[in-house]
């Protein structure tokens, strides 16, 4: 039989949680409300539905694959998009952007997009949930971008990985965070490609980039991040602030999205059962306070690109509506040394869905002009 407790949030929490996130008032109110709750031990992972995944366009194959990490083994979701012809046929890896309501999905209108085109050189795209995201597991871990950089090697590397057949002939497509991260393992020398675009690359977590780093704000991100792993409060605390449709929406108008009309109520249905799943809070809880940043300063983030200069074609895209520290970032790159081609294209942190087609055309030229020898011509 389950027991009950009584959980009380904790004044200095609730000072910290207000001081981040500035919540609506509606937020405050429902906060107010939940500072005091009646569970069982069973409310840290609630009963919900699996996430219901489109059905349009579909991946030529799903799958999941076993990581072993620290003794355990992590359920890890992946799929497959390919093309009619199977001669001369390259893999892309795409990486989905590391966030709270990260997924595959976001990658699916590209690779359908390329893997379709009739060129010299056909593609097959391989596109992988990171853990304790999309539709991976999601274990109680100590996520870290060391962690993160851990899996993307051993994914790409492991004998039986569905990249066992790519030797160093891979291409990595990332968004986001995942974009710096595979860049660093390249840099390293732990993986072996033959290409990388960045879409939209960040490296700073949300309240980082906002809050900055000194010594008094890292000491409140571990608040933070300890009060959100905790049992029932940490649920409670995740729900206001991250997972109600309210937040998600809010948060792709502002900045996910260039365009607020392409936000669609399907879209935050999609994302907010996705922050229902079990463990769906661990992650985001490192992300948010940044513990997944692969590097500390901007210093740090154009080196990595600095150090493939001469060594491994590097395309960047660019958007024109990012949020305007997150842009700085981007545009810091046009130029820089390191980078073979930079673009701009229409969107905001999420551009290769919100504008697939856009995204996909970019990215093929790009492909073209590094792997077909007619084009190149």
């Amino acid at each position: 039989m389950a027991s009950s407790a009584t959980f009380y949030f904790s004044p200095s929490a609730a000072r910290l949680a207000y001081n981040l996130y500035r919540p609506s008032l509606s937020q405050i109110r429902q906060f107010r409300r939940s500072l005091v709750i009646k569970a069982s031990s069973t409310l840290d992972y609630p009963k919900v539905s699996t996430v219901d995944k489109p059905s349009t366009p579909s991946p030529s194959k799903t799958g999941n694959w076993q990581w072993k990490f620290n003794e355990k083994s992590v359920n890890i979701y992946y799929e497959e998009h390919d093309g009619e012809k199977p001669e001369f046929r390259k893999n892309i890896l795409m990486i989905p952007t590391i966030s709270d309501v990260s997924t595959v999905e976001e990658w699916r209108c590209v690779a359908e997009d390329i893997v379709a085109r009739n060129g010299n050189v056909s593609w097959r795209a391989t596109i992988v949930d990171w853990p304790g995201l999309g539709y991976s597991d999601r274990p109680k871990l100590d996520y870290n971008a060391d962690l993160m950089e851990n899996f993307l090697v051993e994914f790409m590397n492991a004998p039986d990985s569905p990249l066992r057949h790519s030797d160093d002939e891979l291409v990595v497509f990332g968004g986001g965070h995942a974009a710096t991260i595979a860049l660093r393992a390249v840099k390293k020398g732990l993986v072996k490609v033959s290409a990388i675009a960045a879409v939209a690359p960040t490296w700073s977590g949300p309240l980082p980039i906002v809050f900055g780093r000194d010594s008094n704000m890292e000491s409140r991100y571990g608040l933070l991040r300890s009060t959100l792993r905790t049992p029932a409060v940490g649920w409670m605390m995740y729900n206001v602030l991250v997972s109600n449709e309210k937040a998600i929406k809010s948060q792709y108008k502002s900045h996910v999205y260039a365009d607020p009309e392409n936000v669609t109520p399907s879209i935050i249905e999609n994302r907010y059962a996705l922050t229902k799943q079990k463990g769906s809070r661990y992650l985001p809880a490192a992300f948010l306070t940044g513990l997944l940043d692969p590097v500390k300063s901007r210093e740090e983030f154009l080196e990595l690109f600095a150090a493939l200069e001469g060594k491994t074609p590097v395309f960047v895209v660019s958007t024109t509506g990012s949020p305007k520290r997150s842009k700085a970032e981007m545009d810091a790159l046009e130029g820089a040394k390191g980078v073979s081609k930079f673009v701009k294209v229409p969107g905001a942190l999420l551009p290769h869905e919100e504008y697939p087609t856009s995204v996909a055309e970019e990215l093929y030229r790009f492909l073209q002009e590094t792997f077909d020898p007619q084009f190149q011509n």
